[in-house]
Order: C-alpha cells, then structure tokens, then sequence
C-alpha cells in the first residue's frame, strides 16, 4: 500500500515542504529503504523508526518497506524526518485507507517512541500556513513567533497517531511569550560619555554604522552593548525572519522581540562570521545579526581578510554562499557597532598613560583596517577614559526614553519607506537641505580625503539629526554635528 506525509527542512533560511512517501510490499525478505538524497543522520532513523514503532505497540510490516523523500533532488539532512518516515509506514501498512496528510510533521523520535524537538519546527509552521494545514511538533518545541497555522503538539509516536486519525486533540505547543523589557545593558548605567551617547542614540535612530575609537577600559564595550535597548522592538514578522536564521543555524532564540545583538570574537574564522560549510552551508555571525546589532570588539584583532569579506553583506544586506550541496541566500540587515583601540598597546593620544608604540608598529595596526571597510562606517568616534569626577556622576538618562526618540525618528524614516543608513544618492538629493546647510556639504565634499561615499555617509547621518529634531529640512547645524561624528580614521 502507499502513503505520503507532509514534512519540512530548511534550505538557507527557506522552509521547503517535504513529501514523505511510503510504499508496503510483500517480499520473502524483509527490507526497509530509504530514498531522496539523504544524508547520515536520515538513513539511521530506520533503526530509530524500528524500535520506536516496537515500542510503541504497532508491528513494522515484513514487507519490502520504501520511503521516498520528495523531491529528490533536495539533500535531506538531520533527525528531522523520523516522526513522519514513522507516519508514513505505519499509514501504508495499515489494512484500512488512512489520511496523515492533514498534518505538516517534524520530529525526532527516541528509541522508546518519545518525540523530540527538532530545529525546523517553526520553518514547518510556515510550510502548513502556506498549505492550509495543521502543524504537529513535539510539544516542548517552543514556536518563538507570533503563528497562523495550527500547532498540534504530541509527546510520543503514538499520541501522534492517534492525533492524525482523529481520535485525540493533541497537546498545547509550548508558547514563548515575546518579552518587551530590554535584555541588554541600560543606557542609565553609563555615565558621562556625553558625546559617545549622543552618537549611538544617532546610530540607533538612523541604522548608522559606527565605529569607537579608544584606550582599553574607556567604555566602548558598555556602550555598544546598550544599543539593543534603544532600537525598535521587532515586529512578529521580523521575529520569524530572525527565528528562522537561528533554526537554520541549529542555535535556539531567546524569547524577546530585542533586536538581536551578536559579538563575535576576532579569532572568528570567514565561514563562521559570513556562513558556510560542507553540504547546506549553514548561517554565519552577520545573518545571526539580522534586524539587530553586529558587534566586532578589537576590531584591530581580526584577520584583515575577514574584515573584507564583511564589506558586501554589510553594503547589499545579504548574502549569497555557495557550496556543492546548494547555494543559498542568507539576509544580513545588520548595524555594526565596531570598537577598537588606537595602536597596539592601546594608548596612543591617551591623556593619562603614554603610548610606547613605536611608529612602525603603529602603522602595520592601522594598516590592517582598509580604507574601504573604514569608509563603510558611517560614524567615528573616539571615546576616552571617564575622569573621576564623570565616574561618580549621576546615572545617565535611561534606555527607555532614549528609545522614544529613537522609535519617533524612525517613524519618520518609515513615512518614506527606507532606513536612512540606505538613502541612495538620488533619494539623499529629492530630500530637502536649507542652503546654509548646501554651503557646509559643498565644504566637506571639498576636502581632500573626503570619498563620495563617505560624503554620502555625512548626508545620511545629517538627515538623521533633522528627524531627531523633527525637523523636514536639513539645516547647517546637522551638517556640521554629522561631520563631526564622522570623526578621523584610526
């Protein structure tokens, strides 16, 4: 007899629905086969299919038993497969016709016929709403996102029988409430840093890249781990984007609609930070950022080749990785927040503590950042060490009301449908700029080491200083504010 079984797996980021085929068939020797390019993980749950139907009361046919896993030119990877390749078996060797295809499955099944969690539950979610089906998980599968297909959750394999014929409900999925309060540091523990803390309330409002410059101990790590917490809460389809990144990474996601905010360290290799791997290439440190902050720390530290590789996600806002098991698209809307010292021994320019850099060692730290990565930053700043007075100052304004101003400004970015770190030129250009305002960027573009895309950069950050204000125009003000948070390259 045959049956199938909708199921799902994950291609990059895509959920892609899975027909899980089954055919029964008498043979003197009893076989059990499974097809449609599956890798190691999938060819082993027959044995945990076998003991798990054993266990669970229901006999595995005699027969010649073939599973096909459609369509079969899409690699089939992990434990995902071993509820419905179960479901499916044990519809076709049933006497009487039954219909499991109501039902989108995934699920892992331990010997004993207990069902796990598996990574492409919420990609099946997907797979069922766009089907008009119901979705059946294991019920300690936490669906972080706001859903519209019905979610059935089951505990063993016979449960999940009994749910697919009708006989039972099934379980509540558990549901992971989205958490409003901030889980990052608050901007009221930072204190002084006035014009670092202007900076990224700009950075948050208009989506800037930004870079801190500074002496080992001066703040800049606090600082960036604050800006989660001024950004916009994420909304539910900007929470099943960033939950879908992470199952295709094999990594849970926290249960807050926070914009996520991710550090790698500088000993990162190139597949970790932009994706890859063998087979499916699996998402790197800067699609884990999606929607959120990237944060590299010791920017100086990283390869330089690394570095590099980060220019065109950072640019386009995704990235295309290819490998001979499939090439896939990996979104990479990402902030970055970079922090970095001066020179090697962290003290060049510092008030307090002299710097005993030689200029050669100088000039090969400065050199390992290209001019064409520093260009992409839309904000440099330097940050220095607080004095003992700003250290026993009254606590800062705090994350929440920043995050008022902030949500405002990007209300207005909304009206014209595009973030401001993202204006084209020609968008930048139909923008209305006072003609004091006209003067000042006719200067700056002037200067010698100014590049179009770093005048561009000022323009953008300058638009954002006039939606902080409310303002349509931009006014000479802005300008000068922008230049000077464009900074100096280290």
């Amino acid at each position: 007899m045959y049956s199938s079984v909708t199921s799902c797996t994950l291609v990059g980021v895509e959920p892609r629905p899975v027909k899980i085929e089954a055919t029964v068939s008498a043979s003197n020797r009893g076989s059990f086969t499974i097809v449609g390019l599956p890798d190691t993980a999938v060819r082993e749950s027959r044995e945990r299919v076998r003991a798990a139907m054993k266990e669970q009361g229901f006999h595995f046919p005699g027969g010649r038993v073939v599973v096909n896993l459609s369509p079969a030119d899409l690699p089939k990877i992990g434990v995902t497969f071993d509820l419905p390749i179960a479901l499916s078996v044990i519809a076709a060797s049933h006497p009487e016709p039954v219909n499991f295809d109501r039902f989108v499955c995934v699920g892992e099944l331990s010997l004993r016929g207990q069902v796990k969690p598996v990574r492409a539950a919420l990609g099946a979610t997907v797979i069922a709403d766009r089907q008009d089906k119901a979705c059946m998980v294991a019920t300690s599968s936490v669906v972080a996102v706001p859903i519209d297909a019905k979610v059935v959750g089951i505990t063993t394999l016979r449960q999940a029988v009994r749910v697919a014929t009708g006989h039972t409900n099934g379980d509540t999925v558990a549901s992971c409430e989205m958490l409003d309060a901030p889980a990052s540091l608050d901007m009221a523990t930072v204190r002084g840093h006035a014009f670092a803390r202007r900076a990224l309330e700009v950075a948050a409002a208009g989506g800037h890249h930004l870079l801190m410059i500074g002496s080992p101990g001066a703040g800049k790590t606090m600082l960036a781990r604050c800006l989660p917490g001024i950004l916009p809460v994420l909304d539910p389809r900007e929470v099943r984007e960033v939950g879908l990144i992470h199952a295709a990474a094999g990594s849970g996601m926290a249960a807050t609609n926070e914009a996520p905010f991710r550090a790698p360290h500088h000993s990162a290799s190139l597949a970790a930070l932009v994706g890859g791997g063998s087979g499916i290439p699996t998402p790197g440190e800067v699609s884990l950022a999606h929607r959120g902050v990237l944060f590299l720390d010791e920017l100086g530290e990283f390869n330089p080749s690394v570095l590099d590789a980060l220019r065109q996600p950072i640019e386009q806002g995704e990235i295309v990785v290819a490998r001979q098991g499939a090439t896939v698209r990996f979104p990479s809307s990402v902030q970055v927040v970079a922090a970095s010292n001066p020179c090697p021994c962290g003290y060049w320019k510092d008030h307090r503590t002299p710097c005993d850099c030689t200029d050669a060692k100088k000039d090969r730290y400065r050199t390992r950042l290209s001019g064409p990565l520093l260009d992409r930053f839309d904000m440099r700043i330097s940050v220095e060490r607080l004095t003992a007075t700003e250290m026993m100052a009254e606590r800062g304004e705090s994350s929440r009301d920043v995050r008022q101003r902030v949500i405002a400004a990007r209300a207005v970015q909304r009206s014209r449908s595009i973030l401001n770190r993202d204006l084209t030129r020609d968008e930048l250009d139909d923008l209305p700029v006072s003609t004091g305002a006209n003067v000042a960027l006719r200067r700056v573009a002037g200067q010698d080491k100014m590049t179009a895309r770093g005048w561009d950069r000022i323009r953008r950050v300058a638009r954002t200083l006039a939606d902080l204000d409310g303002l349509d125009v931009v006014d000479t003000e802005h300008v000068r504010e922008a230049e000077g948070l464009r900074g100096e390259s280290p």
